[in-house]
C-alpha cells in the first residue's frame, strides 16, 4: 500500500497537468456554491466555476459526488494553483461532435424555431443555433408569394416562430459554428402497412379540395387527410404560366391519382379527369386551315393564340407582318402553319390572311 502511495507522489511529480484546450476525465471530489472540486487522474485537482460549469449537452447536468465527469482544460494553474477546467466548453464540443454524427448519418432531427428573417429560420437543436433557408423548407411550408416579395415572405416565415419542424443537417462546421438544416431533406417514410394503404388511390379519380398555391403547382386534400401535388404540368392540357390562372385556394375539382412516392407523398393530375384535345386536334384541322384564335401572350419572339378548344399555337415573330401590333384579348383569324399532336405543338401564322 506504501508503495502504491509512493509511486503516485512520485507520478504527481514527474508527469506533465494536461494540456489547454484538452479534455480530460475526472472524479468529482466536492461541491460547494458555484464550485465543482474534480480528481484528475489521482494527480491533479480541478475546479470548474461559474459559468463554466453550464454544461450544452445535458449530460452532466447534475453531478454529485463520486461522479465522473468529462471536462476541458481551460488554465494550467489558477490562482489557487488548481487546474482550471470547463464543463460548458466539453459539452460544447460533444454537442458539435453529436451533430457532425447527426449530419454523417443522415439521421432526422427535430429542431425548434426561434426566429426569423427574409432568408429563412433560425432554429436551436440542443441549445445550438442553426440556419435553415427558405430554399430548404418542404414544399408545403414554402411561402408562396407573388414577385418574390421579401417583406411577405418574412410575414410568412414569422408564423412558424416557436414550432418544431423535422430536419436534417446538410453543413456542419464546428471551428466555423455553421449549422445548416434543410426541411425538405427529412422525408419521414411512413411503414409499409401505411405506404400499401396509400397505394390503393393510385389510378382513381378523387374529389379534392386545392389547399396551397406555388409557383411549381397546387396542393390538394382529398379523402378527408391524404394530400398530394398537382404539379403545374398536370393542371391543364395547354400551356400555362401560373397556377392561379387555372384554380384558386378552396376550389373543389376532382383529380386523378397518378401515384405515390415512398415518402407516402401523393401526384395529382387535374388534365387527366378532363379529355384531352389534342387527340382530336387532326380529326379537326389540317396544315393549311384557317382558324379564329385568341392572342393570350405576348412575347419578344411572337405570340400565343388559343383555340376554342382550349389548345394555344405560337405565331412566330417571322410570321407576322411588319408594323404588326399584336395586343392581348385580340381574336384573329390565323392559318395552322404546323401541326404536331404527338409533341402538342401549334405553329399559326399571321400571313396572307386577308
Amino acid at each position: 500500500m506504501a508503495n502504491l502511495t509512493l509511486k503516485k507522489k512520485l507520478k504527481n511529480f514527474t508527469q506533465k497537468p494536461p494540456k489547454l484546450g484538452t479534455l480530460v476525465e475526472g472524479e468529482v471530489l466536492d461541491m460547494k456554491k458555484n464550485e465543482i472540486y474534480v480528481n484528475i487522474d489521482g494527480c491533479w485537482t480541478g475546479i470548474i466555476r461559474g459559468p463554466e460549469a453550464i454544461d450544452e449537452s445535458g449530460e452532466f447536468s447534475n453531478l454529485k459526488i463520486g461522479d465522473k465527469v468529462s471536462a476541458t482544460v481551460i488554465e494550467q494553474e489558477n490562482e489557487k494553483g488548481l487546474i482550471e477546467l470547463s464543463l460548458r466548453i466539453a459539452g460544447h464540443q460533444k454537442v458539435w461532435q453529436k451533430l457532425e454524427e447527426l449530419a454523417k448519418n443522415k439521421e432526422t432531427i427535430e429542431v425548434k424555431v426561434e426566429k426569423a428573417n427574409k432568408g429563412g429560420l433560425i432554429v436551436s437543436y440542443n441549445k445550438i443555433s442553426g440556419f435553415l433557408p427558405v430554399s430548404q423548407l418542404a414544399p408545403e411550408n414554402y411561402p408562396k408569394v407573388k414577385d418574390g416579395n421579401k417583406d411577405k415572405i418574412l410575414e410568412k416565415l414569422e408564423k412558424f416562430v416557436g414550432e418544431k419542424l423535422k430536419a436534417k443537417i446538410i453543413n456542419v462546421d464546428p471551428e466555423k459554428e455553421i449549422l445548416i438544416f434543410s426541411e425538405k431533406e427529412a422525408v419521414n417514410e411512413p411503414d409499409r402497412s401505411t405506404l400499401k394503404e396509400k397505394e390503393k388511390f393510385v389510378g382513381k379519380i378523387v374529389q379534392a379540395k386545392i389547399t396551397k398555391l406555388s409557383e411549381f403547382g397546387a396542393f390538394a386534400r382529398f379523402d378527408d387527410n391524404q394530400e398530394g401535388l398537382i404539379h403545374i404540368s398536370e393542371l391543364a392540357w395547354e400551356r400555362i404560366d401560373k397556377v392561379e390562372d387555372v384554380v384558386k385556394e378552396g376550389d373543389v375539382v376532382k383529380v386523378k391519382v397518378l401515384g405515390v412516392s415512398t415518402n407516402g407523398k401523393f401526384s395529382l393530375s387535374l388534365k387527366e379527369t378532363i379529355p384531352n384535345p389534342w387527340e382530336e386536334i387532326t380529326k379537326k384541322y389540317k396544315v393549311g386551315d384557317i382558324v379564329k384564335a385568341e392572342i393570350v401572350k405576348t412575347t419578344p419572339f411572337g405570340a400565343f393564340a388559343k383555340m376554342k378548344e382550349g389548345i394555344q399555337g405560337l405565331i412566330h415573330v417571322s410570321e407576322i407582318p411588319e408594323k404588326t401590333e399584336l395586343k392581348i384579348g385580340d381574336s384573329l383569324n390565323l392559318k395552322i402553319v404546323s401541326l404536331e399532336p404527338e409533341n402538342q405543338r401549334l405553329g399559326f401564322s399571321l400571313k396572307g390572311i386577308k
